[in-house]
This record gives structure tokens, C-alpha cells and sequence, in this order.
């Protein structure tokens, strides 16, 4: 039995999401009764502000979100000024100081689940970790996945067993920024197991678009996003839907998450715009939706475009928080598998646009699914398991 713990931090959701992508990949790995040519995993996820003082978490998760949705422009100097900041600079000592203190439970419960390996999928507990191991606390490897297209100083943790990144550009970042080249993997982002098999009968296009009450022979758009740049998630609907001129029949699935009040207003205009529009909730069932869709009208998160890549689905980017969302649109605008909407004005031109071109949707979803890695967790499990057991093996020795 080889035991594998995943930690995530919640400060946004792609870092959770990545982690659950690893723990649900790996619990579908599960070897048969009584077999011994593949030995079995125990994957454990935990968040690792579960763990830590109150206050720092508030701070640390809080604090950024308000943060990047308030002052983005802040936002913005403070990513620049961390990404050129030495790791050896005092304002980084004390940094790591403070979490050091912040999170004294969460060392003590590495230490008693006891891993063979540990996934990050954030670099505060790689930082933590990377201490306990140079102090001779802890012996199991410990491997980082980056969680964007691009890459951040605060990412180049010494030490790793090895590093894990989205694409060739990412990883020739990490050469350029010292880390060693036999450390550095290209995998992908990982993704949940859902989105991994983009072919598979569940996910037909036609069939996920009438299990929405939609009609498949008109065009779908899935809008999942909203922010200051180009307003809120109801307006944004509200706006698209008004288009008229060629390709203006299209239909919408707007998904509010847990946002109770736009989804009742979404609810509201469902009603008034019937057969135009699917108001969705929660939703564990994400990757059906974007099956269903033609275009999906997004934030670019690297764990939202990951899952979008895997599916093969164009993407209209809208409000990128300033620093890694920059650059993960800047990624997929060179790709050509995203149009980027700066504002309201912007968002409806480019829907009309696309709506009523569909060789260039068409073209847009061929690049992305040439760019899709949806098994990128068993990538990444198969470079950390197969250390791991070589480790324990060399260690029973």
C-alpha cells in the first residue's frame, strides 16, 4: 500500500480542484482483489487551511479574494513585486516565519498520516514541507504541481522531489529560474476523472444539450463567469441574449454556482426568455455542461481552462484577475483556442461574432482540443507513485 497525501490551500478553488482531480484519479487506480502487479494507493486530501490559525487563514484566503475582486490594481503590484523578490530577501524570511508559526497543526498531521509521497498543489505547504525535510522531520518525497500556464517566483521551492507543470514553457521557466531539468515533468493540470475520457458516450454533445431541456440543432453557449470587467453573471446573460442579427438564436446555460441571488435572477429571466435559457446552480456535473457547449464564456483559471482544453472547447475569456489569469488568457490567445472580451461592449461583439462563424468556432475548438491534456492527473500520479515505491522499496532494504 502505498500512501500518497495531497495537500491544496483554498485561496480560490483551482488549487482544491487540482487536488480532488489527483485523489478521485487515484482512488480509479485502485488495483483488483488480490493482485500484487499493482499495488494499492490510499490518497488523502487535505485543504491545508484546515489546518492553520484562524486569522491567518482569513488573511491568507479572505484577504486575496476580496483583494483581487476590490483592488485588483493592488493585486497586480503586489504579484510583480513577489515574482522579483529573491527567496533569500528578509520580507520572504519573515513571510515564511509567520507561516511556519500559522501552522504548527498541519505539520503535526503530515507527520502522523505518515505519507510515502506528498502531491502540493499550492506552494505554501511546499515551503512548509521543504523546511521539515532540510530540518530531518520528514523523508518521503514531496512534488509541487503548478496550477497555471505560466510561472510565479513564489513556485521555485528548493528541494522538490520533482515539479510539475502545465506546458514545455512552463517547464523551460523553471530551468531558467535554476531548477534542476531532471526534476521538471510536463504533464498537464490535472483534471477530475469526468473530463478525462472527452469521447466517452456521456459526454455527446447532443445528448448532454437535450438532457437541458435545449434543442441541439441551435448553438449553445455556456457562461460560468462574472467579474468587474465586464459586469455581473445575470447582466452578462441578459446582454447576450438581447443580440439580434445572424446567429442570435442561440441558447444559453448560465451556471451561478452558490451565488443564491444571481441565480434567482437567472431563474427570473429563464422564465421570461423560455427555450433561450438553463439557469444552473451547484453543480458537481460540470464537465456535461461543457459537453453541451459550443462556446464557453469563462474566467481564465488554470483549472476551469484545463477542464475546458481536455473537452476540446473554445473559450471568450472575461475578467482575468491581474498576473497568473493574465497570462493563462495571454496562453491560450497564442494559441488561438480563446478570444479575449475586455469589457461589456467587447463581450457582446465577440458572442454576435462568433454565434454567426462557425468555422471559426470550429477552428478555435480543434486548438483547443490539440492543446487539452485530460489525463494529466495520471500523468502526474504515475511520475510521483512510481518515486514513491521506489523509495519504500529502497528503504525496506
Amino acid at each position: 500500500m502505498t500512501k500518497l497525501l495531497i495537500l491544496s490551500v483554498s485561496a480560490g478553488n483551482g488549487h482544491v480542484r487540482a487536488a480532488q482531480a489527483l485523489a478521485a484519479t487515484a482512488a480509479a487506480l485502485q488495483p483488483p482483489p488480490n493482485s500484487t502487479s499493482h499495488p494499492a494507493v490510499e490518497a488523502t486530501h487535505i485543504d491545508a487551511m484546515q489546518y492553520v490559525a484562524s486569522g491567518f487563514r482569513k488573511v491568507y484566503t479572505d484577504w486575496y479574494i476580496q483583494l483581487v475582486n476590490r483592488a485588483p490594481e493592488v493585486w497586480s503590484y503586489i504579484h510583480q513585486k513577489a515574482d522579483s523578490t529573491p527567496h533569500s530577501a528578509t520580507s520572504q524570511r519573515l513571510r515564511r516565519g509567520i507561516e511556519r508559526v500559522s501552522a504548527g497543526a498541519l505539520l503535526r498531521e503530515v507527520q502522523r498520516v505518515k505519507p510515502d509521497a506528498v502531491i502540493c498543489t499550492h506552494f505554501l505547504p511546499a515551503e512548509l514541507l521543504m523546511r521539515e525535510q532540510t530540518k530531518g522531520h520528514i523523508s518521503c518525497p514531496v512534488w509541487l504541481q503548478v496550477t497555471d500556464y505560466d510561472l510565479h517566483n513564489m513556485w521555485i521551492v528548493p528541494g522538490m522531489a520533482g515539479y510539475l507543470a502545465a506546458t514545455d514553457e512552463v517547464a523551460f521557466r523553471m530551468r531558467a529560474r535554476g531548477l534542476a531539468t531532471d526534476r521538471i515533468h510536463v504533464t498537464g493540470i490535472p483534471v477530475m476523472p469526468a473530463f478525462s475520457q472527452p469521447d466517452a458516450p456521456a459526454l455527446a454533445r447532443d445528448a448532454c444539450v437535450t438532457r437541458l431541456g435545449l434543442d441541439p440543432a441551435r448553438k449553445v453557449v455556456l457562461m460560468a463567469s462574472g467579474g468587474a470587467g465586464v459586469g455581473d453573471l445575470p447582466s452578462m446573460v441578459e446582454r447576450v441574449l438581447a443580440l439580434s442579427g445572424p446567429g442570435s438564436d442561440f441558447q444559453v446555460i448560465a451556471v451561478a454556482g452558490r451565488n443564491a441571488a444571481a441565480h434567482a435572477s437567472l431563474n427570473a429571466l429563464a422564465q421570461r426568455m423560455p427555450g433561450r435559457l438553463v439557469a444552473i446552480g451547484f453543480t458537481d456535473e460540470m464537465e456535461k455542461l461543457m459537453a453541451a457547449a459550443d462556446l464557453v464564456v469563462t474566467k481564465p483559471g488554470g483549472l476551469t481552462i484545463s477542464e475546458c482544453l481536455a473537452l476540446g472547447k473554445p473559450m471568450l475569456l472575461v475578467s482575468p484577475i491581474p498576473g497568473q489569469e493574465e497570462h493563462n488568457a495571454g496562453f491560450l490567445l497564442e494559441e488561438g483556442a480563446a478570444w479575449l472580451a475586455y469589457d461589456t461592449i467587447g463581450l457582446e461583439y465577440k458572442v454576435a461574432h462568433l454565434m454567426a462563424a462557425p468555422d471559426k468556432l470550429a477552428q478555435m475548438a480543434r486548438k483547443s482540443r490539440a492543446l487539452g491534456k485530460p489525463d494529466a492527473a495520471r500523468r502526474v500520479l504515475d511520475c510521483v507513485l512510481g518515486t514513491a515505491r521506489s523509495t519504500t522499496t529502497a528503504g525496506a532494504r
